[in-house]
């Protein structure tokens, strides 16, 4: 769903950029408290390690999203990322999670438009991840507290965010498209298209969010405050059992390890076999005619173009090195973006604890 350049106009996209900046500003802030909330429960083995991790949760969505697969006759779709985030590492950081992939596949890989970052990162990132985790929050207070829960409500949220990044998409072409096609056609074969779209993105998030929650519930944002500590009776009172296990044993590196494992093997090789169709915009966009408008990216002489390493001719290996280095290049920038936000949050605490109004006598 990533759009190109062209599709909506000049002061739309500076809108939404704008919107996108905001967005991402108060994510930072946000993200600072989620990080640090995952460090002091001591759920990450420390708050050296909750950047690494979050880094992970940008690049397996970078992976995933290579991994197109059909959901109708001549259409294919791919992850969009937000539901996952959200629910995994928190909504702030989902929301930066989201948009490190889609700057880094704009920039790398020619992979939707330059100027239609904004427009992108608002659809993509901040509606999915916003809608996804304001209806996951809703469902696990209505549901038993569980794992299913968990999983159930990361499957309902993740499907009904898709189409309405869809819609979102709509409204944006309705103020700022390009070509003078009817809307009701484009919301509803866009709507239409992402339902199914969104079975997909359902299925993958309530995998993922299951898989992690079967090993490190611990882990997962959204899943925090369902376990139940254990309880000693002394003296006739029950009063919660020490913490038994070593720090070592709650290190995620293992965690972390095979998540990142995982995300090579599906962007280096099982790509390979992903749907060529196009993706429930293209389509959209190639049958109402609006993909007329479409620029070319401004970086389409990039090495790593259409995610392929430029001069290697064999296209699965091309294909696989490309999906490989995406996924470091991914976890680097985003361990590094959160990394930075973690290190502000402390430098902040350190001020407040030095300054005249915080210094006890």
């Amino acid at each position: 769903m990533h759009a190109p350049d062209g599709f909506i106009d000049v002061p739309v996209s500076a809108a939404a950029g704008v919107l996108a900046a905001g967005a991402i500003a108060v994510s930072l802030r946000g993200a600072r408290r989620e990080l640090d909330d995952t460090a002091r429960s001591g759920a990450s083995g420390g708050a050296e390690r909750t950047a690494p991790l979050a880094g992970l949760v940008a690049a397996f969505i970078f992976a995933v999203q290579m991994l197109n697969f059909p959901v109708a006759a001549g259409t294919s779709g791919h992850l969009l990322g937000g539901a996952l985030a959200a629910i995994l590492v928190g909504p702030y950081t989902g929301v930066l999670c989201v948009s490190v992939v889609l700057m880094l596949q704009s920039v790398l890989f020619a992979d939707g438009g330059l100027t239609a970052l904004g427009v992108n990162i608002t659809t993509m990132a901040i509606t999915t991840t916003v809608v996804a985790y304001a209806l996951f929050r809703g469902l696990v207070k209505v549901l038993p507290r569980s794992r299913r829960s968990v999983t159930a409500a990361s499957f309902v949220a993740a499907l009904v965010s898709v189409p309405a990044s869809a819609v979102v998409f709509t409204l944006l072409y309705a103020v700022g498209g390009t070509t003078d096609v009817s809307i009701g056609k484009v919301a509803t074969a866009m709507v239409g298209v992402h339902v199914l779209i969104g079975l997909g993105e359902a299925a993958i998030t309530a995998l993922t969010v299951g898989a992690v929650i079967a090993v490190r519930p611990d882990l997962v944002h959204g899943a925090r405050g369902l376990g139940q500590k254990l309880k000693l009776r002394v003296n006739g009172e029950l009063v919660d059992a020490p913490e038994t296990a070593p720090a070592a044993a709650r290190s995620p590196r293992k965690v972390w390890i095979a998540g990142l494992v995982t995300s090579l093997v599906l962007a280096g090789f099982v790509s390979f076999y992903a749907s060529a169709n196009p993706d429930g915009l293209e389509k959209v966009a190639a049958d109402h005619g609006i993909d007329k408008q479409a620029e070319e990216h401004a970086v389409a002489d990039s090495p790593l173009a259409d995610y392929g390493v430029k001069d290697v001719d064999d296209a699965r290996l091309s294909g696989g090195l490309a999906g490989v280095i995406g996924v470091g290049v991914t976890v680097v920038a985003g361990t590094g973006v959160f990394w930075a936000v973690r290190r502000r949050r402390a430098a902040d605490e350190r001020a407040e604890d030095t300054s005249p109004a915080g210094t006890s006598v």
